[in-house]
């Protein structure tokens, strides 16, 4: 999300445009103000960058003005007048004034009068002061003898007379009993706006930034904090952090006291000795006068800049800060102005809360934002911008451009050196140029990139940073840690430091990603260790693995090795290698060994000591080789192999002795063969048959056998794994049963049972004592069951069925398991530890009772269920909750419904419902044949019984029209239905013929409780299909708007016209007597037509008021109404938006597009999270009897 370039890159800070030389024109009497006044506001206007001519002669020469005066107020865009007490004696100011007024007639020049001390009623008629100036001038007039000279001075005369009578009336600004230094800040700031300096700056132009441009810009219009706020924005280096803080200066600077800009902090400091006191300086001379006094001290500086800010509101911009040592001398210990701003980019957002600031009692107010790459869109524009000077590729770069914005990962800096370096040049040309990339050390690029290396304040977090680039890259975090720390790399903080500098990242499924280009900025370390002979670097990868190996050169030096054929075979990097295990016999510093589909042959005793991690996908024989060094291994992956069996051979009897001598037992009294193993990963092992010896495991973690669709048993020393703590099963199909013992681990947090197919029977406890007996051993239990046959073949002791789950368990996933809502029968309350369970897949109707029981959940997903037809009271430490299907067929869902207790949720699922359905706290839709009349009395809706068993179609989510019954829509506290019809009903008071309506609430002895509006939609006669249209309810009186999207977004009109019914029920504040209000429909361009609209009002009348309570109770205690919260759905510009939309996209920050218009410029929402909360404190009692 970023830069694309700077525009007008020559231009100057003086005005330039237009034609104009000038910014401002000084007109003023030296005699009276030059070496005071008027040279102090000459200074401000310069320190703010306004362009001010300012005429140096103290003595008039010659009767008429200058030419370059006159040239002078011709090219400026706006004049200063200072009008004081001896203006009017010199000519030349009133020729001045004369010119500056016609130019405000002509070419919209702005005039600024300024009293100084003068009254604007002496100006305007002429007494004191300048009533003798004119006089005299009068008199000079009548002694002339010229004829010529008499008639011309006469004609100025006049001129002046107007002019004067003419400038009081301008709206001009007045010094008396004014500070000066206020008042002149007060005319800069005034000229700043009016003239939109800002504007002309050179701003980057920014291509896909404009979410950063709406939060940064929302954070400085902000004024709610009483304290100092202070915005970091992150990100890697060359992502626009800069640019984007240009940006919102140039546009927002001038609405500060006082503000500075200090770029390239780091670099300043880092190539002088006295860097920082040059970065202090400006930052002193930018917020307050520059002074000639030489100061030596930092310290000083940082006390002289503390003062001058406490003082002052002031807007700072520090860019690059590299350490606190930078903040704490730019920013001090004392704090700022309240109403001030400072915003920081920095490469490691560790650092700004580190600083002196946040170690005060009185803390700023702190906020961060990151700043993302480019989508690809945005990216080809990007490109194609510098390489074609058009957003689009020429014929015949398509595929090349596709390719360099595919290796950019949406960088805006590679894109744009990218796109300046191959301009006008051909195809070939391109392709080359991408091929050398890759191989090019010291590319512009790779040199911003390597800042943020550099900076890492440990050779710990260097060494990390290179193994993840060249070795760990996308692997799993949990895993990589435990390799790297068995290397002796501190892990736990080094990551925190990588992340924080934006040379990691951790994906969704908790793996170690970086940018494809800061990736390669690390590979490009690596290499520098032996640019030519790869074989002699710390780590080796790919291709230079491949030619190492088969040219057997020794790699002594090698900490890591990685190799995977079938990469290389992808990569077209055509190659066999048959590969002799005494090329890896002397490479002694060898911890990290990854072979992956490569041919093996000799003894495997020649594998290095020291491995602490191998990984051999694809390994080709049936067993681990008894050779084989291990001893050290934390980590084994022998994924997608031939393995048959792993430990103890249950089926071979005779050789049990033997095996557990060879492979898993004793070389010590005291020390197992695989004593420090850690990981093992044997994922789709098809050929897998049996798991055992866990007893001879004793520091396993992390069990993995994914799709090992063979595997039948797993032995029951898993029991004797104390640190177990992830067990992945999944589709593990032919797994007959699982251990009994597994329910005694006391550490695993995560089971995970996909795709197991448990479900086929149903285990039933059948007698207390076997449950008394399963309970008192503390082990959790499902009554999940392997196959009907199984469960015929096997003794019928029911303990035998069961699944053991540890009690310990954080996170468990039964997905595809075919389980009903019967196979849940057995308590889950004493997995008092669970967070997350996954049911996906499964044929479940309604919320299991088990589930509701589970006393810590936080995350419950049932994607695709498409059975589930309720969801009733889930438990209320519920946090997440997913229900989406991607079924092409309507989900069953009918009804959600929560628990009064329900912690903030964010949910997900799919708007493919049926007619009738309710999610508490969103929507509720039901036909209206089915609602109470007790109902439609209170929303004072009568004479509607000719609706019912009618039908329309209609469309939710753009999806495909469907006919229903027509319904009751009920969302965010507003009733509504759709049906054919042209005439409104009678009981509709006030009437609009077109879109829009707007009215005074009448005057009642009663509370206005609720308000009908209706209107009548004519189809287009080209169309049938069209969007409902949005309602705009604006209080103008209030000062507040209401913009609401229907549920419904497309309905089919035919050829006939279309009513849309709608009751508002408002809270306590927002609608009374005497409110003006106003109400607009908009419709979609080319859409159907607003016929007539109309509104009428409902008031309590006292007696019916309790039953209206008791009838509507249920709908006012949902939370996200009018009335209730609405914090979430508010933008920055005031308004409300209405939309379901909201609800499934709680992360977004601007409004969706279709609405924009209907908002105020710049609109974005107020909070960006949100969480979601059926019901408010408020609800009524009747519903607290929850199961």
């Amino acid at each position: 999300m970023v830069v694309l370039s700077e525009l007008s890159e020559g231009s100057s800070s003086s005005s330039s445009t237009h034609g104009h030389r000038y910014d401002v024109f000084l007109s003023f009497r030296g005699v009276d103000t030059r070496h005071g006044f008027t040279n102090h506001l000459y200074n401000a206007l310069l320190h703010a960058n306004i362009g001010t001519f300012l005429d140096d002669e103290e003595i008039e020469t010659g009767e008429d003005l200058k030419p370059e005066l006159e040239s002078a107020i011709k090219s400026s865009r706006a004049s200063v007048i200072v009008l004081s007490k001896n203006y009017a004696t010199s000519t030349w100011c009133l020729d001045e004034l004369v010119l500056i007024l016609e130019q405000r007639v002509k070419s919209n020049h702005v005039v600024i009068p300024i009293f100084y001390h003068v009254e604007p009623t002496h100006v305007r008629k002429q007494t004191s002061s300048f009533g003798d100036a004119m006089e005299k001038h009068r008199q000079r007039m009548e002694a002339e003898t010229d004829a010529n000279k008499r008639s011309k001075l006469a004609q100025k005369i006049e001129k002046w007379n107007k002019a004067l009578i003419e400038v009081p009336d301008l709206k001009g600004k007045d010094v008396k009993d004014r500070l000066e230094v206020e008042f002149i800040d007060e005319i800069v700031k005034n000229i700043f706006r009016r003239l939109h300096i800002s504007s002309r700056f050179p701003l980057p132009q920014l291509i896909g930034m404009e979410d950063s441009i709406n939060f940064v810009t929302s954070w400085l219009k902000d004024a709610s904090s009483p304290t100092t706020d202070i915005l970091t924005i992150l990100g890697m280096g060359g992502i626009g952090k800069t640019s984007l803080a240009k940006y919102v200066y140039a546009l927002h600077s001038h609405e500060f006291d006082t503000s500075s800009f200090v770029e390239d902090i780091n670099r300043k400091c880092d190539e002088k000795s006295n860097g920082m006191l040059d970065v202090q300086k400006q930052l002193y001379n930018d917020i307050s006068k520059p002074s000639s006094v030489q100061v030596l001290d930092g310290s000083i500086y940082t006390s002289i800049i503390e003062n001058v800010g406490a003082r002052k509101k002031v807007f700072l911009v520090l860019d690059d800060i590299g350490s606190i040592d930078q903040l704490d001398k730019l920013l001090g210990s004392k704090g700022f102005h309240p109403g001030s701003k400072i915003l920081i980019t920095t490469k490691d957002a560790w650092l700004t809360q580190s600083s002196s600031p946040f170690k005060t009692n009185i803390k700023p107010k702190y906020a961060e934002h990151k700043v993302k790459g480019l989508s690809t869109i945005e990216s080809q524009k990007l490109l194609c911008y510098h390489a074609f000077m058009c957003n689009d590729p020429k014929a015949g770069y398509e595929e090349v451009s596709g390719k360099l914005v595919k290796y950019c990962e949406g960088h805006p800096m590679a894109l744009k050196i990218l796109g300046r370096s191959l301009h006008n040049r051909d195809v070939t040309y391109w392709e080359g140029y991408i091929d050398r990339l890759k191989k090019e050390n010291h590319s512009p690029i790779n040199t911003v990139l390597r800042m943020s290396f550099d900076s890492l304040p440990s050779e710990n977090d260097k060494e990390l940073f290179k193994h993840i680039a060249c070795i760990f890259f996308g692997m799993d975090r949990y895993v990589t840690v435990t390799i790297l720390e068995a290397c002796d790399v501190e892990t736990r903080s080094g990551i925190t430091n990588l992340i924080d500098r934006g040379l990691l990242s951790i994906g969704w499924n908790k793996e170690l990603t970086m940018h494809q280009l800061v990736q390669e900025m690390g590979r490009f370390v690596v290499r520098e260790e032996s640019l030519y002979n790869p074989w002699e670097r710390s780590r080796i990868w790919g291709h230079d693995s491949f030619r190492a190996l088969k040219q057997k050169k020794k790699m002594e030096n090698a900490l890591g090795l990685t190799l995977d054929m079938g990469m290389l075979e992808k990569e077209k990097l055509h190659g066999s290698l048959e590969l002799k295990t005494d090329a890896l016999s002397k490479m002694d510093r060898l911890m990290l060994l990854q072979l992956n589909y490569v041919q093996i042959t000799g003894s495997y005793k020649n594998f290095p000591e020291e491995l602490r991690w191998l990984c051999m996908h694809g390994f080709p024989l049936k067993s681990i080789p008894l050779d084989l060094p291990v001893e050290n291994l934390v980590a084994l992956d022998m994924s997608y192999s031939n393995i048959e069996s792993f430990g103890i051979f249950y089926s071979y009897p005779e050789r049990l002795h033997k095996r557990l001598k060879q492979l898993i037992g004793s070389c010590s009294k005291d020390k197992t063969l695989l004593g420090s193993l850690k990981i093992l990963n044997l994922s789709f092992c098809e050929q897998l048959r049996s798991l055992g010896g866990f007893d001879h495991l004793p520091k396993l973690e992390r069990l993995i056998l994914k799709g090992c669709i063979g595997l039948l048993e797993i032995c029951e020393s898993i029991e004797q794994c104390h640190e177990l703590v992830h067990i992945d099963l999944s589709y593990c199909k032919k797994l007959e049963k699982l251990p009994r013992s597994l329910g005694m681990l006391k550490k695993v947090r995560t089971l995970l049972l996909n795709g197991c197919y448990f479900g086929e029977s149903q285990i039933k406890i059948r007698d207390m004592d076997s449950l008394e007996m399963l309970k008192a051993n503390h082990i959790g239990i499902s009554s999940i069951t392997s196959s009907s046959t199984f469960f015929k073949a096997i003794p019928r002791d029911p303990k035998l069925f069961s699944i053991f789950l540890p009690r310990s368990l954080v996170s468990l996933s039964l997905a595809n398991n075919n389980l009903s809502t019967e196979s849940f029968t057995i308590d889950f309350s004493s997995l008092y530890f669970l967070k997350l369970l996954v049911l996906d897949g499964n044929p479940i109707v309604s919320l299991p009772n088990s589930v509701r029981s589970l006393p810590r959940l936080e995350t419950l997903s049932m994607v695709n269920c498409t059975t589930l037809a309720s969801l009733e009271y889930p438990p209320h430490t519920l946090k997440y909750l997913n229900l989406d299907h991607n079924s092409v067929y309507k989900t069953l869902l009918r009804k959600v419904v929560f628990d009064p207790r329900m912690s903030p949720l964010e949910f997900f699922m799919n708007w493919k419902t049926p007619a009738s359905f309710e999610f508490e706290g969103v929507v509720k839709i039901q036909p209206m044949a089915g609602v109470e009349e007790k109902v439609l009395h209170c929303l004072g809706w009568t004479n509607l019984d000719f609706i019912k068993g009618r039908h329309v179609t209609t469309s939710v989510s753009y999806r495909e029209l469907e006919e229903s019954e027509i319904q009751m829509y009920y969302e965010f506290g507003i009733f509504s239905t759709i049906y054919e019809g042209e005439e409104m009903p009678n009981w509709i008071s006030d009437r609009s013929m077109g879109p829009s309506i707007s009215f005074t609430i009448p005057s009642s002895l009663n509370k206005l409780r609720g308000l009908n509006f209706c209107f009548v939609l004519t189809p287009h006669h080209q169309h049938r299909i069209h969007e409902v249209p949005v309602m705009k309810i604006s209080n103008i009186t209030k000062n507040l708007t209401w913009i609401y999207q229907h549920y419904i977004e497309i309905v089919n009109m035919g050829r006939k016209c279309l009513m849309l019914l709608s009751h508002w029920m408002f809270g306590m504040n927002e609608m009374d007597a005497g409110d003006h209000v106003t109400i607009t429909v908009r419709l979609a361009p080319s859409d159907a037509v607003t016929k007539e609209c109309g509104v009428s009002f409902m008031y309590d009348d006292g007696e019916e008021k309790e039953e209206e309570e008791d009838v509507l109770g249920y709908y006012k205690s949902w939370n996200h109404i009018i009335g209730g919260d609405l914090t979430a759905f508010q933008l920055t510009t005031g308004e409300y938006l209405l939309s379901k939309h909201r609800f499934l996209s709680p992360n977004i920050d601007i409004p969706f597009p279709s609405y924009m218009f209907l908002c105020g410029e710049g609109a974005c929402l107020k909070d960006v999270l949100f969480y979601f909360k059926a019901l408010s404190q408020r609800k009524s009692s009747i519903l607290e009897d929850v199961p």
